[in-house]
């Protein structure tokens, strides 16, 4: 009886990594399927949005966010950003 479960012990594990690899991949899939988020031809600029800010506004966010805007700044390159040329995505809603 040991014989045979020592036989089919590999396939058991090779099975078992297979399954974890298969979920790790939908997981991964599902994770970069983000919502992009376009801006209407009018929507205002950061310029115009803080015309009060004549030195700018840093879009630095120093309260928790969520991992969607955390990925929706490094997707628009929020850190790189110079004012006035600043994505309204870069700052929070």
């Amino acid at each position: 009886m040991t014989d045979r479960l020592n036989r089919f012990w590999p396939l058991i594990a090779s099975a078992a990594f297979a399954m974890l690899l298969a979920a790790n991949a939908a997981q991964s899939a599902a994770t970069l399927k983000e919502t992009r988020h376009v801006l209407p031809d009018n929507s205002p600029s950061a310029q115009q949005a803080f015309a009060d800010a004549p030195d700018g506004v840093d879009p630095v966010v120093t309260g928790p966010v969520s991992a969607a805007f955390k990925q929706r700044q490094a997707s628009a390159n929020c850190d790189s950003a110079v004012w006035p040329n600043i994505p309204m995505v870069c700052y929070p809603d």
